[in-house]
């Protein structure tokens, strides 16, 4: 997941403007694979984070290359961040990457989003159809389902759609596509119908908070 998995799915990240580095990686597994990946990116020369993976193992592991600046976080079956996105009937496609749909939401499921998180669902746009599938397009009614049952998974999604739709403007890519599937995606969020928590939890709106603001886990070591 994360930048590097949208790489893997987009070959518009190899090229300027999209093309970018990725200052660390990224990956979620199942509860039952925790102990096989432990065991892996140790026999890969990466170091348990000890204190941070006793308190935190059940749900996330850290991992670290001293030696070469590198840092790894692994996701267990749920992605806790601005948002909780539960991915363990999302973890079946095919490839070494999480599906499309899952990598443009991890990006717009970012609150105080930066530049690299919306180059990253650009390059994703730009190269996966919207549609009612995973095969290698952004899957709306998945999205839309999603979105349906939480209204702030919802509020987010949309401020994004917003910063998206606005930085697309300056930059040099075809902006047509990219904006056509952003508003073809949003179509279907708003038409989707809301569940009743939903439709109670927008009555309150933007008076109470809808997000949390994870506390980003970066050693000393780690370049920026």
């Amino acid at each position: 997941m994360g930048g590097a998995g949208v790489r893997l799915h987009s070959a518009s990240a190899e090229h300027a403007p999209l093309r970018r580095k990725y200052g660390d990686l990224d990956f979620v597994v199942t509860s039952k694979q925790r102990g096989a990946v432990q065991k892996l990116f140790e026999a890969l020369g990466y170091q348990g984070d000890l204190r941070f993976n006793t308190l935190n193992g059940a749900q996330r592991l850290l991992y670290l290359d001293a030696e070469n600046g590198r840092q790894v976080d692994i996701f267990v079956d749920v992605m806790r961040m601005c948002h909780v996105l539960d991915l363990r009937n999302r973890l079946g496609g095919v490839g070494p990457s999480l599906l499309p749909a899952d990598l443009l939401l991890s990006k717009m499921q970012i609150y105080e989003i930066n530049q690299k998180d919306l180059v990253d669902i650009v390059a994703l746009l730009i190269d996966h159809d919207v549609a009612d599938h995973d095969d290698d397009a952004i899957n709306a009614t998945y999205l839309a389902k999603l979105t349906a049952e939480d209204w702030g998974l919802y509020r987010t999604l949309q401020l994004n759609h917003e910063r998206a739709r606005s930085m697309v403007k300056d930059m040099a890519v075809p902006q047509d596509i990219i904006l056509q599937r952003l508003d073809a995606l949003w179509d279907r969020i708003e038409s989707a119908s809301k569940s009743l928590k939903w439709k109670l939890r927008a009555r309150v709106g933007d008076r109470m908070n809808w997000y949390e603001l994870p506390e980003e886990v970066r050693q000393p070591y780690q370049p920026e």
